[in-house]
């Protein structure tokens, strides 16, 4: 029996819905950072499409941790890459004044709440495993006694 527990649809759903986000607001600035700055573009280009591809790993695959650390590295590297563009700027000379709104604010909810999505999905799995996993088959056998004897 492969049944999968409702914390487990819940969280992938939650990862799937994030990484969608990430990857149409992020899809919606490539024209104008391909004018702006070519690499800048292709990033948002690359991280658009991976985080499609994550979205549809969490939820057709049947263990999606590979799934999740691709989503994670990329959304804290789209955090990480934001916060430098707007502090010390990024190489040749790339530096965004202002949060671009509503993109930046919105893109940082969805990379950040994805990343909390990951870290829950981890702290439950023991939970999940058990909940899902078939009964430890030692439970059902017999225990030899010391005295010759077997029980149950």
């Amino acid at each position: 029996m492969n049944s999968i527990s409702a914390t487990e649809v819940t969280l992938r759903g939650l990862g799937a819905g994030c990484a969608v986000g990430n990857a149409v607001l992020h899809a919606l600035l490539v024209p104008d950072h391909l004018e702006e700055k070519f690499y800048i573009g292709v990033l948002f280009a690359l991280g658009t499409a991976v985080m499609l591809v994550v979205a549809v790993a969490l939820v057709t695959l049947k263990r999606p941790m590979v799934a999740w650390l691709t989503g994670s590295l990329v959304s804290l590297g789209m955090i990480v890459g934001f916060l430098l563009s707007r502090t010390v700027g990024l190489p040749d000379g790339y530096y965004e004044p202002g949060w671009e709104l509503p993109y930046g604010p919105l893109s940082l909810i969805v990379e950040g709440l994805f990343v909390f999505a990951f870290l829950t999905w981890l702290a439950a799995r023991p939970t999940i495993a058990a909940a899902s996993g078939p009964p430890y088959k030692a439970d059902s056998e017999p225990i030899v006694s010391g005295r010759g004897g077997w029980r149950k």
